[in-house]
Parts: C-alpha cells; sequence; structure tokens
C-alpha cells in the first residue's frame, strides 16, 4: 500500500493521474508565453482537473494570470532547485482537484506575484478584476512578516483577519502550506521542526474546522513525518506489511455490494484506506491491530434517503455494533462534515467501520469551504447595491470563525492571543444552545452557562449571577447540551462583577478574555469577596442558586441599603429581589438565602414557587408603617411594555418616562419579531405610588399595547 493509497484525503479521480512531474513543469515554464490561441503545456493539467469539477469553465482567464505569473517569477529558483513558478502551478493544482471555481485558481497562480516580483495590486485589479485582487491581497498579508518573536502569533492574527472577509484566502494558504511541507526537506532540521509544530498547532485544525479533509490528512501525515520519524516509519512498516490478496475489507466490501444490489440500491462500495495518523491513533487505541484497522468501507449512493436506505441493509444483513454507529446527516458538524458511521461484523468476526454518503456529502468532506465555490457571487437577478461596501457578509462563513474574529480584537498580547488560539482550534465539536428570542449560540463542547453568558452579552456577562436552562434556574458552571435553551441572568448593580472561579467553567475565548481582562483592570477584587462567594459560587445544577444569586448585585461593594421591609428577624440584611423588584402595596415573601440575609419576592413571583419547590421556608416580610420607599433613594421596579414596531417608539417611550420623574437605571430593547417590539426598563421613581401613573402614560404612547411588571429580570443595558 503506498504513501498516496493510504492518505483517504485523496480525491478518489487521483488515482486514474500520473503524478506531475514538476521539474518538467519547470522546464516548460521557462519557455515563456505561447500563442494566444492556445493553453500554454505547463497549465493544462491544472486545466483537466478544473474542467472535471468545472465543465463549462472559461480557461481564457487561467491562461492570462499563467503568464504573468510565469513573467513575473521568471529568474527567481525555489530552494529545492526548481524554477519558482512550480510553487503557484502546484497550489494552484491542488486547489483544482478539489473542485475549487475559477477566482479561487487566478488568484492562486498570482498569490506570491505582488510580495515576491514587481507586479502591483492595481495591476491585478486592472487585468482580473476585484475579486482577484481581494484575494491575492489577502493572501499577500500572510506572507513573509517580520514581527520578531511575535511573528507567528501575528501573522496568523492576519491569516484570521483576511479569513474572515472571504474564506478562499484560508483555502490558498493551506494549499501553499501543504506544498511547502511536500517540500520541506532541503530545509535544515530546527527550521522544518519549527514549521510542522506551527502546521500541527493551527494550520491542520483549520483545515479541520474548515471541512477540507484532503488537505488536513496530507499535512498531518507531513508533519508526523518530520515530528515524529521513528513513529512514522514503524507505521510505514505496518502499512506495507498489510498490503496483501488477502485483505480482510476486500471480502466484507463483495459482501455489502451484493446486499445492496439484491436490495436495488444502487450504490457505489469503496475501499478507504486510512492515512499513516489515523492508522497511528487506532494502533495506540487498540494496540494489536486487526486487518480491517488499516481501512474503511466507503459506500456513495445518490440521495440522502438511500443513506439511510442502506444503513438498514446493513444493520438486517450484519451485526452491526452499536457504539458506533453516528449520525452526522441529520446533525451534522461544524465544518459542514455529513456522513452515516457505523460498524458492522463480517466473515470470521472481522469489524469493518463503514461511512455512507452521497456523492454531494463526499465531495464536501474532502474539500469543506472549497467545494461551496464562490460564496459571493452575485445573483444576476439580484438588484445591484446602491453603495460599495468594504464589509462582505459571508453565508458561508462558520460561526467559530466570526467568534474567532471577535476574540481576536481583544487578545491585544501576543501570548495571550497565540494560546488562547491553540486552545480554540483544539475543540474538535461544537454544540447549538438556542437563546430565550430565538436565537442560537455556536458554543465548544463542554462550554457552561459562563461561556453563553459571554456569548450573548459580551462584557455585560460580568455582571451575570446564573442562568435558566431549558426553563430551570441553574448556576453559571452548568455545562450546557447540545439543542439546550439558555437564558443568562444579569444582576441589575452594573458595578458588579465577575466570581474568579468562572475561569474554571469558562471554555471559549471570550469568556476567558473578559474574564481576564476584568480582573487585570481590578486587581483588588482576585480574591473572592467572603459575604458574597456563596451567592456566585458554582452550586449545583437543580439548585435555584440563580433566583438568590439575583436577589442582590453580585460582588457590590456599597453594603445594604434600607428597603423599608421589616421581616422576623431584626438584625437580619434584607434585600429586595432583582427579578420582580417588589414595590408597595405589593404582598411579599422572603426566604434566607446563603450568607443568612433575607431576600423579599413579591407573592406571585415564579422563583417563590421554585423556593418552595426544594423546600425552602418562607420568611413572613411586610412593608414597614409609614414606609414604602428606599429611604431617599426611591423605588426600584422593571416594566416590560409591549409594543408594534414603528419610528420614534423609543424615544416616545423614554419621554414618557421621564416626564413621568423616573430615571432610567437600565433598558433593553429586544429585535422585533413579527412586527413586534419588547422593551425592558429597570425605572427608579421617587416614591412607589407614582407606578400607576407611570405605566399608564406608557400605555399611551402610540403602537404601545401592554405594560406589565417584570415577572424575570432583564439583562441590564
Amino acid at each position: 500500500m503506498s504513501a498516496e493509497a493510504a492518505d483517504p484525503g485523496a480525491p478518489l479521480r487521483r488515482r486514474s493521474r500520473p503524478r506531475i512531474d514538476l521539474r518538467r513543469l519547470g522546464r516548460v515554464a521557462l519557455r515563456g508565453p505561447v500563442s494566444r490561441d492556445r493553453l500554454p503545456d505547463a497549465i493544462s493539467h491544472v486545466a483537466e482537473a478544473h474542467r472535471a469539477h468545472h465543465p463549462d469553465a472559461d480557461l481564457t482567464i487561467l491562461r492570462r494570470a499563467y503568464v504573468l505569473a510565469e513573467s513575473s517569477h521568471r529568474g527567481q529558483m525555489r530552494k529545492s532547485g526548481e524554477p519558482y513558478i512550480t510553487h503557484p502551478l502546484a497550489v494552484t493544482l491542488i486547489l483544482a482537484e478539489l473542485g475549487a471555481e475559477t477566482t479561487t485558481l487566478t488568484a492562486s497562480l498570482l498569490h506570491d506575484t505582488v510580495e515576491d516580483t514587481e507586479v502591483t495590486l492595481d495591476q491585478v485589479k486592472e487585468q482580473f478584476g476585484d475579486e482577484v485582487c481581494y484575494l491575492v491581497d489577502g493572501v499577500t498579508k500572510l506572507e513573509k512578516v517580520d514581527y520578531g518573536a511575535a511573528a507567528e502569533p501575528e501573522t496568523f492574527r492576519k491569516m484570521l483577519v483576511a479569513t474572515g472577509n472571504d474564506v478562499r484566502v484560508m483555502s490558498i494558504k493551506l494549499a501553499d502550506r501543504l506544498h511547502n511541507m511536500r517540500t520541506l526537506g532541503v530545509m535544515r532540521p530546527e527550521k522544518q521542526a519549527r514549521i510542522a509544530k506551527v502546521t500541527r498547532d493551527v494550520l491542520i485544525p483549520l483545515a479541520e474546522r474548515l471541512g477540507v479533509q484532503a488537505l488536513k490528512t496530507e499535512l498531518e501525515d507531513l508533519v508526523f513525518a518530520i515530528l515524529h520519524p521513528e513513529e512514522y516509519e514503524e507505521t510505514r512498516a505496518l502499512i506495507a506489511a498489510a498490503t496483501g490478496p488477502d485483505d480482510p475489507l476486500e471480502t466484507i466490501a463483495d459482501n455489502v455490494t451484493h446486499t445492496l444490489r439484491d436490495a436495488g440500491i444502487s450504490a457505489e462500495v469503496l475501499i478507504r484506506p486510512r492515512h499513516f495518523v489515523s492508522v497511528h491513533r487506532v494502533r495506540r487505541k487498540r494496540g494489536e491491530l486487526r486487518g480491517t484497522d488499516f481501512g474503511r468501507l466507503l459506500v456513495l449512493v445518490g440521495e440522502d434517503a438511500d443513506c439511510y436506505a442502506v444503513l438498514g441493509e446493513l444493520h438486517t444483513c450484519f451485526t452491526p455494533v452499536i457504539s458506533e454507529f453516528k449520525d452526522f446527516i441529520a446533525a451534522p458538524k461544524f465544518n459542514l462534515y455529513q456522513s452515516l458511521h457505523t460498524a458492522v461484523v463480517g466473515p470470521e468476526g472481522a469489524v469493518a467501520e463503514v461511512l455512507i454518503r452521497t456523492h454531494r456529502m463526499h465531495k464536501v468532506a474532502e474539500a469543506g469551504v472549497v467545494a461551496l465555490g464562490n460564496p459571493y457571487a452575485q445573483d444576476p437577478a439580484a438588484a445591484p447595491q446602491s453603495e460599495p461596501s468594504d464589509e462582505r457578509a459571508d453565508p458561508t462563513r462558520p460561526g467559530w470563525l466570526s467568534r474567532l474574529l471577535d476574540w481576536q480584537e481583544s487578545a491585544t498580547d501576543p501570548d495571550t492571543f497565540w494560546t488562547t488560539l491553540r486552545d480554540d482550534l483544539a475543540q474538535d465539536r461544537e454544540i447549538t444552545v438556542f437563546r430565550t428570542d430565538g436565537g442560537t449560540l455556536g458554543l465548544p463542547a463542554g462550554a457552561s452557562c459562563v461561556d453563553a453568558a459571554y456569548a450573548q452579552y459580551g462584557d455585560l456577562a460580568h455582571t451575570a449571577i446564573g442562568a435558566r436552562v431549558n426553563g430551570r434556574l441553574a448556576t453559571l458552571s452548568t455545562v450546557l447540551s447540545d439543542g439546550d435553551t439558555v437564558q443568562p441572568l444579569l444582576a441589575q448593580d452594573t458595578a458588579s462583577g465577575p466570581s474568579p472561579d468562572w475561569l474554571d467553567h469558562a471554555r471559549t475565548p471570550a469568556a476567558r478574555i473578559a474574564i481576564t481582562g476584568w480582573f487585570s483592570d481590578h486587581p483588588d477584587e482576585a480574591k473572592p469577596d467572603p459575604e458574597t462567594a456563596d451567592a456566585t459560587g458554582p452550586g449545583t445544577r437543580g439548585e435555584p442558586a440563580a433566583a438568590t444569586e439575583r436577589e442582590a448585585p453580585a460582588r457590590s461593594r456599597s453594603g445594604p441599603r434600607p428597603t423599608g421591609v421589616v421581616v422576623d428577624d431584626p438584625n437580619a440584611q434584607v434585600r429586595l429581589a432583582g427579578c420582580c423588584t417588589p414595590v408597595p402595596p405589593d404582598e411579599l415573601t422572603g426566604f434566607v438565602v446563603r450568607g443568612g440575609a433575607v431576600t423579599v419576592h413579591r407573592r406571585e413571583c415564579p422563583a417563590v414557587a421554585a423556593m418552595q419547590e426544594i423546600g425552602r421556608a418562607p420568611v413572613v416580610a411586610r412593608w414597614a408603617d409609614g414606609e414604602g420607599r428606599e429611604s431617599d433613594a426611591g423605588c426600584r421596579v422593571t416594566l416590560v411594555a409591549e409594543s408594534f414596531g414603528r419610528p420614534r417608539l423609543l424615544a416616545d417611550l423614554t419621554e414618557a418616562i421621564a416626564t413621568a420623574d423616573a430615571a432610567i437605571v437600565s433598558a433593553t430593547v429586544e429585535p422585533p419579531s413579527e412586527q413586534r417590539v419588547r422593551h425592558t426598563y429597570t425605572l427608579r421613581l421617587p416614591d412607589a405610588a407614582g407606578l400607576p401613573g407611570l405605566m399608564r402614560a406608557m400605555r399611551d404612547v402610540a403602537g404601545v399595547y401592554d405594560v406589565s411588571r417584570a415577572q424575570h429580570p432583564a439583562p441590564a443595558g
């Protein structure tokens, strides 16, 4: 079994195409331009691979790009001895075999011209248009940047920014690195090791996240050979020894083919050899390798429904290994990957892993975002944009990439950026959780409510004091599962800050950077406050910690304020619950919370029922005679206004609030849903007696159809 055959990343059609001789191409390239009526011989193989995926592609632009690249690089040589033009040719061939569209291939041919020759971006734009110029500029920004000790972090920060605007930039960069890794043998061993480590830590995970398995698997093998040469040679020997006429996978593949044919299912059954790193991982996991561990069966069908039909036949006619079944069609991976995974027991107890997918799924599994074509191609039927914009909205950009772009701006320190980038890319699975407003959050597996709070509210999450997960109160340390509905709960005191133990529960770079930054700005807060440690501690899932946490500003240093509420224990600290903001003449119920304080709720507050469900005994609480206001500070209340969307609605509502002599402590306006808008205001009134008049004034605003007291806390700000 050859190294090429052992590479599952190689497209199947490669097996019939002979390996390209780059030295011969170099000699052809040195002959210079040819006549306009035929394609240069040096890129005929690129054209062949491109036409295999895009039969109607116009190759004229490729010819012009090659002529410019060849003439610009003429006289330049690579360290390996070939003419430099062989490098952009090889990079372009890699992308062509993956199915990249013409614009990407054109930019790939030109990707080093602006950096290494006299060609300018203006010339590229004039000859090839804005798209090619944009891609060439993006790749150029990643090349040969000298930042001293911070060279790698800053280079990859630029790479992320460029990739965020167009994922094709990263596609070219990955192909560029693959060809450089193929020819790394001419460099000193220490430099080979340094490049291999960066490739392992950053580029391979990026290739995985972009779904470009064909590049990822070959890069893994090349890095494996450099960093672990002895284990690589052992694995190579094992693969060579396993090659022979008595391959047990052949027998199982024949049985599967006959089974599907008898069932009337049109399918192509192939043996998919594992690449070196995959074999090495299986060996470390199982110790003794079985004959079927050197490959897997790949079943390709026409339609999604056929995948499940194949699965049914296999599980009916063979003994399935149920623990190996995974459905990535119903729940695709975050990198676009779709396939059914199973394992069946063949003759003599041999276990074979089986991948079932459509031809389209297979193309995307191999090429990832490269297979999506040009995400910015204009629809001819669409109206042209009135104004050009430098910001390019990419409908195919993965959510994890958007998050990387967000937090890389916050990680100003190169070491922090580099460490956080590697940690984030090490996450190999992503979950989706739902917000209560109908939106979604993409988070790494193992993320907690802390991560959800920062993903939804940014720095406002510093005031988080709990969450609701699937409608139940939960602590911030609660680990989220795929499909959960999460509602982070924020304190109403914007002076609150995070707890140090949040770093133990944060899994996302955004959360960790924000928390670390807050403590850097507040060095005195790095140690937990004994008075509030319980209120912000991890707690236990199912305990209504969030209810108690929301009742007082977490980590507030201002001390208790007079509440005008009397409880049985005259020495107890009394707090008004932030979840229902009781004011006179509301009927009250109190509960003793951690730390001995008594938190007072409106009697109809949902938190009261939650407390009673877990056996918390209520405390008798009442408004003090002649009281009912928060001393000279007045009373605080949270109101929810439901309205129809219209211009100036927010301005009219805030004017009505100001006219009623109420001060706005915090306000939240949720995104419109079906032309309806929900406003949540936390207000301070001079006296509770003014509350009915305030609510009437807000209802009188045109478009507002309801104003009510909040039954749950609103996000601050």
